[in-house]
């Protein structure tokens, strides 16, 4: 599992059959990492700090072992205490 960080919405309507309708959201590690492409499976808006979970992981958090998803958004992160 990854804490990470949504950007913004991913826009894609070409896409194939299997992604069916879930939205893809723009995430990140860390300020200036890389960006990554997540399914959203529990309702995020941009800012949010989320839960993600990748390999087969994530195909089954999207629903279902076939769902071509290599990262899926599992929970958005209310707080957390200081360390």
């Amino acid at each position: 599992m990854k804490i990470m960080q949504v950007e913004k919405t991913l826009v894609s309507t070409n896409r194939i059959a299997e992604l069916g309708h879930r939205p893809l959201l723009v995430v990140r590690e860390k300020v200036g990492g890389a960006r990554q492409v997540a399914v959203d499976s529990v309702g995020c808006i941009p800012g949010d700090w989320v839960i993600c979970v990748g390999s087969s992981a994530a195909r089954e958090a999207a629903g279902s072992k076939e769902y071509p998803s290599d990262l899926t958004i599992v929970g958005i992160i209310d707080h957390w205490g200081a360390e």
